[in-house]
């Protein structure tokens, strides 16, 4: 049978699960915002419900009703109506298999469209995977850990070029199946450690997921597995990394005691590493360092991490990509910062923020982050204010109050409300543009990270 809501999830290009689980849980927020109910906050879908409700073999129940009404501002009795065949959003019956009750309706026509035909393959491809997961449930086949490593190196190299909502349920369930596995006690003693090691990775992304959710407990919570998987796993660059992982999340929780902390605890941590997890918990300690006023330590900071940059040599971590590599064009970014934050101010500091801007300008770039450009960007509009430039730090911070609420997480949340805190001092705070951008940015800051727009 096909539904309204069939039709209109084909219409709105959202006919794959990520996309749609993302709109889904947006809507969630939204009505629990505009209802009071918090509950509603924290619904979301698996992807074997959302399959079911697109083929209409079951109806959704309960809030999740609510939840769709509001979502595509319809009644749900409009939405579970079954399409009469003439619009039916399929293709031609040429090809036709004829489907028992127990299996998805599939047809395929030689003038099938290319997102249909694509949509159902990964589909297929995603049920096999279950199945092939549950054949081997009562042990850790190689297949079920190979494709927990490919999810984990996929996930990990998109992370900071897409919106969370397109990754976040695929994380948190090779995060549950992979403690599944852990205490099942059916793993080879030779699987163990990968298994500590891959929790670890998931854990480590959920907590900078949580982060950038805006809930620093949460993500300390699971930073805290993910040191404790590190430990299991016996990986020293993950344990280090999972310590500069912490004091990220305490720099930006604005507790820079407890980030200096943590990154010198990861640089004890690290000891004689190679890869660049070193050089990027040197940054973290300059940019805590900032914080507390204390520049003899972030200018050592910063010059260890240059000295570290020479010394680098890829890692597995690196490998990974994302927020397991701190590349160059990070390291500048992270030192201008904490020079910003340090309260420097001269022609020289603009310069090198410029730089580290032009640094992320190119998005296929492979080591392009949108939360680093608007950091940068920030931090530009911060130096060029401390010059008495206004207009320069209007045209630097604009193109980030321009993100999509999709990507306005914790951090470049934050890093707009330096730019407000700076336009209230000094020469700049009565000026018209000043009041015009405090008050723009009030309205980008105003609304939960990552909230779905009105």
């Amino acid at each position: 049978m096909t539904t309204l809501l069939r039709v209109l999830l084909d219409e709105q290009g959202w006919k794959d699960y990520a996309a749609f689980a993302h709109q889904y849980r947006l809507a969630a927020r939204s009505l629990a915002q505009e209802t009071g109910e918090s509950s509603l906050a924290t619904l979301t879908l698996s992807e074997s419900t959302f399959e079911r409700w697109y083929f209409g073999k079951v109806t959704p129940q309960n809030d999740a009703r609510r939840v769709l009404s509001h979502l595509f501002k319809r009644p749900i009795t409009q939405l579970l109506a079954e399409v009469p065949p003439a619009v039916e959003p399929v293709p031609p019956e040429r090809g036709r298999i004829a489907a028992s009750p127990q299996h998805v309706e599939c047809r395929v026509g030689p003038d099938a469209d290319l997102p249909w035909m694509e949509r159902h393959a990964a589909m297929a491809a995603r049920r096999a995977i279950r199945f092939a997961i549950g054949a081997e449930r009562n042990e850790v086949g190689q297949e079920t850990l190979a494709h927990l490593q490919d999810e984990v190196r996929r996930i990990a190299e998109i992370y900071v070029r897409v919106p969370l909502g397109m990754i976040l349920d695929d994380l948190t369930h090779i995060q549950d199946e992979t403690f599944r596995l852990l205490e099942s006690g059916h793993a080879r003693p030779s699987q163990i450690r990968d298994l500590y090691l891959l929790a670890s990775l998931q854990s480590g992304m959920l907590a900078k997921a949580a982060h950038d959710l805006g809930d620093p407990q949460s993500a300390m919570m699971q930073a805290r597995t993910a040191a404790v998987c590190a430990d299991q796993a016996e990986h020293q660059g993950m344990a280090a990394w999972v310590r500069g992982l912490q004091s990220l999340i305490s720099y930006w929780a604005d507790r820079p005691e407890d980030a200096l902390h943590y990154a010198r605890k990861g640089t004890s941590a690290g000891g004689n590493l190679r890869g660049s997890v070193n050089v990027w918990l040197a940054g973290l300690e300059a940019r805590a360092a900032a914080l507390l006023g204390d520049a003899e330590s972030v200018h050592a900071a910063n010059r260890r991490a240059e000295d570290l940059r020479e010394r680098t040599l890829p890692d597995d971590l690196d490998a990974l990509g994302g927020n397991f590599l701190f590349p160059q064009v990070k390291q500048a970014y992270y030192e201008v910062e904490a020079c910003v934050l340090l309260g420097d101010g001269n022609a020289h500091l603009v310069a090198r923020a410029e730089e580290a801007v032009h640094g992320f300008s190119d998005p296929n770039d492979p080591y392009w982050a949108f939360g680093d450009l608007a950091g940068a960007q920030s931090d530009l509009a911060l130096a060029r204010l401390a010059t008495g430039d206004l207009d320069g730090a209007v045209e630097a911070v604009q193109p980030v109050l321009d993100l999509p609420p999709n990507q306005r997480n914790a951090g470049i949340i934050g890093s707009v409300q330096r730019v407000r805190s700076s336009l209230m001092r000094g020469m700049v705070r009565d000026a018209a543009a000043a009041r015009e951008l405090r008050a723009e940015i009030a309205v980008f800051s105003s609304r939960p990270a990552l909230a779905l727009p009105s």
